[in-house]
């Protein structure tokens, strides 16, 4: 029992005595901390105060010699502006000195102006005495003396000057006549083109001779659909796998040429497959036009116009004068223009636009009234063309007058496509003319909807709205065309008038 409680009091005391000595160990643990952050504040506090110091030291330093630069500076500018001031000082001496000068210039030109004026009129009034007195001596006055010497000039020199002017006007006329005839020489030499008779047929080629049958159809309903619909006439005679189309107007050739061949193509020929076929050959027929108006653009580099004004000119290809294709007379033309106007020293670009567009006008001359020229130039005029290609194309025939240079060389390239040998045929134009002039009368009348001049001019098919015209009507319409043409037009033989008034009826299931 001793023993335990010697050991616990021992134990409690070594305890105790560990607890003392650990809280002085702490003790003196920190207070020697205290005193070393204390020691280490002040350290870095006296580091504060000297760097504050050598900050200040710093920054009078530099404001010490900034001020002292700003004065270097400031003696420096003053010293210039003192160099500036006495050099504007002896500006200013020299300009009041040269002032004087020039006062004194001025004063000395007054005076010999003065002196001028007074020796002027001293000469001006000696010479009026001298002349009064030649005259007082001559017995003549001036005028007089005048007119006499160059009387006698005139006398003198007459036959001389005569000779002299015939002279020269028989050279330049020949020679003017010689260079006119070598630039036209040259012209048509540099452009040869060739000249290609447009018939009044066309011919399609067959794959064989059954084919002609279904063309003319059960008692011939396809064969007069097809005519009916492209007013042309379709010729099937005994010539081998072949038929003609035959019509003046080459566009319609154009249009039943096409639709044929696609029927033949298809297999199916009946009058609504005919009417299909039609409707798309136009469209067809459309795009050819562009297509052609496009390569006249093209080949003569007159450059792109509006899409409409180069459908026009497209359809100058089916369009002849007096048997000549008209786009090809005018990119003829416009090659020959050309040439002329860079022989001459013209505007090349001007004559050769008023050369391709001179008959613009004939693509709407069956539709509206007045010569080509004129429907040409409204034309023109609406699509906004320069005006001077105007003043270069409205006086290929004479009917405006000569504006322009590029205007005369026009007309002289259209003399010159138009009179190169086989380039024309007058019989076919006047043909051509006949069968135009018997549509425009029975489109006159009221109710026509479609004609079409037939069989050489000899028949002219006419279809009405049905609408409008009834069976009675219909006789009435044929005797009152008929007398009409009678009464405006000269031909020979007769000409058959045959008015047409069919009834559709049109449905569709769905």
């Amino acid at each position: 029992m001793t023993i335990v409680l010697s050991t616990l009091t021992a134990g409690v005391l070594g305890v105790i005595f560990g607890g003392l000595i650990g809280y002085f160990s702490r003790q003196f643990l920190a207070s020697k901390k205290a005193t070393n952050a204390e020691s280490r504040a002040q350290q870095i506090l006296n580091d504060g105060k000297s760097q504050a110091q050598d900050i200040v030291l710093e920054a009078k330093n530099t404001a010490l010699k900034t001020l002292e630069e700003s004065k270097k500076e400031e003696k420096e500018r003053t010293a210039q502006l003192s160099r500036i001031e006495n050099l504007l000082t002896r500006k200013e001496d020299e300009l009041e000195q040269k002032a004087k000068e020039l006062g004194q210039e001025k004063d000395q030109l007054k005076s010999k102006a003065t002196e001028i004026v007074a020796l002027k009129t001293q000469v001006e009034e000696t010479h009026v005495r001298q002349i009064v007195e030649l005259e007082r001596i001559a017995g003549l006055n001036r005028e007089t003396a005048k007119t006499e010497l160059i009387t006698k000039i005139e006398e003198d020199s007459k036959d001389e000057l005569y000779r002299k002017m015939h002279k020269l006007d028989v050279d330049n006329k020949d020679e003017i006549e010689k260079k006119a005839r070598e630039i036209v020489t040259l012209a048509v030499q540099r452009y040869a083109g060739s000249h290609i008779s447009d018939s009044m047929t066309t011919v399609v080629s067959l794959p064989s001779d059954e084919v002609k049958g279904k063309i003319i159809g059960k008692e011939g309903r396809n064969i007069k659909a097809i005519e009916r619909l492209t007013g042309v006439d379709v010729i099937i005679d005994d010539t081998p796998e072949a038929l003609v189309i035959s019509g003046f107007d080459p566009v319609r050739r154009q249009i039943a040429r096409i639709a044929i061949e696609k029927l033949i193509a298809d297999g199916r020929i009946h009058p609504a497959k005919i009417e299909e076929e039609v409707e798309k050959a136009k469209d067809e027929m459309n795009d050819k036009i562009r297509e052609a108006g496009e390569a006249a653009l093209f080949e003569t580099g007159v450059g792109p116009v509006d899409p409409k004004l180069t459908h026009l000119l497209g359809r100058l290809a089916f369009r002849t004068s007096f048997g000549q294709n008209v786009l090809f007379h005018s990119v003829e033309m416009t090659h020959i223009a050309g040439m002329l106007a860079s022989e001459l020293g013209a505007d090349v670009s001007l004559a050769k636009k008023g050369a391709l567009f001179h008959d613009i006008g004939k693509a709407l001359d069956h539709e509206v009234q007045g010569t080509h020229v004129e429907i040409g130039r409204k034309v023109l005029q609406k699509f906004n063309m320069d005006p001077r290609v105007i003043q270069a194309m409205e006086a290929h025939h004479d009917e405006y007058p000569y504006a322009i240079l590029e205007a005369r060389i026009v007309q002289a390239a259209d003399a010159i496509s138009g009179a190169r040998p086989g380039a024309r045929r007058d019989t076919a134009e006047i043909y051509l003319k006949r069968l135009e002039d018997l549509e425009r009368i029975a489109k006159s009348f009221e109710g026509v909807e479609k004609s079409y001049a037939i069989q050489a001019g000899r028949e002219l098919r006419i279809f009405v709205t049905p609408t409008k015209i009834d069976d009675l009507g219909a006789i009435k319409l044929a005797k009152d065309i008929a007398k009409k043409i009678e009464e405006e037009m000269k031909y020979p033989g007769e000409i058959r008038v045959n008015v047409i008034r069919e009834t559709r009826a049109l449905e569709y299931a769905r």
